[in-house]
């Protein structure tokens, strides 16, 4: 599966992006899919994430009631709809897909295929 991650860029503070990503693989809607970011010299850190089914999310603790995921199972995309930004958000975000058994997918060791990875840099 081939992800390709999209609508990053500089925003100021306060301000919103939208992330996507998209792949042409027709299975898409039967993976589980998720955000994760990687701020220079920091861990990869899970952002949110979505069932298959489109149903249910999760969103981490450092981006709840700011950012949140969806996705369009007929258009074979997720998406990150990131509000109220602020710098300690700058990182390169990727974009993930797993098939395993767990309910969210959050680990970076259960993820099957990322994405390429897009910047947001978010200026004071």
């Amino acid at each position: 599966v081939q992800l390709q991650a999209s609508g990053g860029g500089l925003v100021q503070a306060g301000g919103s992006l939208r992330l996507s990503c998209a792949t042409s693989r027709s299975t898409f809607s039967s993976y589980n899919m998720a955000w994760f970011r990687q701020a220079p010299g920091k861990e990869r850190e899970f952002v949110a994430a979505i069932r298959w089914t489109g149903s249910s999310i999760y969103i981490g603790d450092s981006v709840s009631g700011r950012f949140t995921i969806s996705r369009d199972n007929a258009k074979n995309t997720v998406y990150l709809q990131m509000n109220s930004l602020k710098p300690e958000d700058t990182a390169i975000y990727y974009c993930a897909a797993g098939g395993g058994t767990y309910y969210y997918l959050t680990r970076p060791n259960d993820v099957d295929y990322w994405g390429q990875g897009t910047l947001v840099t978010v200026s004071s």
